[in-house]
């Protein structure tokens, strides 16, 4: 045995260093993984569960139904038995002083209050079930939050493509130009308004790769992601099949929309628990009734008898019952309760109001898709034609028979067509994924 120990504890160094080594490697390897997984682009999805769990408004929210759920358990804990001990110990003097004590131990438990304690309980529990509707929206509210900035993002990088691709076309042409003003084709001015429209182009690359930048950015702070976290996203290809879709009827989204949306669902827990509230009002005109327990003893040091004997003689014990019945309470009851139904009254309208806003929202999300599809086929239509224009007016150029004016006029009218495209496309996509939002599917691209 001893052998094998001092073989141990000899090559116990070396396995001890190399076991080590192996584990700063992998460290290193899982930290070098990790930083991969990091900078890996965000998709669609990805940004909105990352959302949903750490916006600041949802954990305002999250917060708010803990609150909620506390106050549901001190109306529920009103229903125990209290139990309170006091003492008082102090000298007193009359002819002479004395030391003196009293002890007492007092119960109480509410058995009847007009059926408010058990109405206070139901209403504490339709508080925070629409509390919980409450953290939904405000995750809903992210949700379409997110998808708007990511498909700005989207709609920015493919308006810098566009741009982009725009400026390379312009650096041809201006190479073209430049060798028809050497060979005295064109006049100095037409070339100058060349070099204009270049420039012009290389500016409008520039305030492109700034606006997809500032999107970014609001994305980033939506997540709240901070300064060092690297962030980037997914640019999925959409086409013509991600937009004219088929448009669900309004009356179908409007219908489920009212069945699922966790706002109308708070909008009546708040109604219902207005209702209770007027209940619990009317519950100050009835009486209330209460058992009640004490024991209580005490001891003086100028009378005879050992401390002891005092505390057993004087021990004094009490089970009652209370009755309380209300008469006049300067018409607090009464006042009570015609606050309690302005209070139903007001809830009702809020809930009218959700109803109203949620039918505005989904017409507006249906107009917006039929418009937008409608937009982007006629865009489609127009680009076609103004590229076609384009490149004949290009080729006549090239060929020296016809002015820089005339293809500068059929190039911005081309990418005034492509921009109306672009900006059709991505309005009838975000506006078809927000509609069928408000039939209960989850948003992605």
């Amino acid at each position: 045995m001893r052998k094998l120990n001092d073989v141990y504890s000899r090559s116990g160094n070396v396995k001890w260093g190399n076991l080590m080594s192996l584990v700063c490697i992998c460290i290193i390897n899982l930290s070098a993984i990790d930083g991969m997984a990091q900078q890996k682009p965000w998709s669609l999805r990805v940004c909105i569960e990352h959302a949903r769990e750490h916006n600041l408004q949802v954990e305002y929210a999250r917060v708010s139904l803990e609150n909620t759920s506390v106050d549901l358990s001190r109306e529920k804990a009103q229903r125990l038995p209290s139990l309170d001990f006091s003492s008082t110990q102090g000298w007193g003097h009359q002819k002479s002083s004395s030391y003196t004590g009293s002890y007492s131990l007092n119960g109480n438990m509410a058995l009847y209050q007009g059926g408010k304690l058990s109405r206070s309980i139901q209403q504490q529990e339709l508080v925070e079930k629409a509390m919980t509707q409450d953290v939904l929206v405000a995750q809903n509210d992210i949700e379409i939050a997110v998808t708007k900035a990511y498909l700005q993002i989207l709609y920015a990088n493919e308006t810098l493509k566009t741009d982009r691709q725009t400026l390379e076309s312009s650096g041809e042409q201006l190479a073209r130009s430049k060798a028809l003003l050497d060979a005295g084709s064109i006049s100095t001015s037409d070339f100058a308004q060349m070099e204009s429209q270049y420039s012009n182009d290389q500016y409008r690359v520039i305030q492109s790769e700034n606006d997809l930048a500032f999107s970014k950015l609001q994305l980033k702070q939506l997540l709240e992601l901070g300064l060092e976290d690297d962030f980037d996203v997914v640019f999925p290809e959409l086409d013509e099949r991600n937009v004219l879709v088929a448009i669900p009827g309004l009356d179908e989204v409007y219908r489920e929309a009212l069945r699922v949306m966790p706002e109308m669902k708070s909008s009546r827990l708040n109604v219902e628990s207005a209702i209770l509230g007027e209940k619990i009002a009317k519950g100050d005109y009835l009486p209330s009734i209460s058992l009640t327990a004490s024991v209580s003893t005490n001891h003086d040091s100028k009378s005879s008898g050992s401390y002891f004997s005092q505390m057993d003689d004087r021990l004094n014990e009490n089970v009652g019952i209370n009755i309380s019945i209300p008469i006049t309470n300067r018409k607090k009851a009464r006042l009570n309760v015609s606050k309690a139904r302005l209070q139903t009254e007001q809830s009702r309208l809020a809930e009218r109001n959700t109803r109203k806003d949620l039918l505005q929202t989904v017409e507006s999300l249906h107009q917006d898709v039929v418009a937008a599809q409608s937009r982007y086929s006629a865009a489609n239509q127009r680009v076609k034609s103004a590229y076609t224009s384009y490149r004949q007016v290009q080729e006549e150029f090239d060929a020296g028979m016809k002015n820089p004016v005339d293809l500068l006029v059929e190039k911005n009218n081309y990418l005034s067509a492509l921009q109306e495209q672009i900006q059709a496309k991505y309005q009838a996509v975000l506006a078809f994924k927000l509609l069928n939002f408000y039939r209960n599917e989850s948003i992605d691209i």
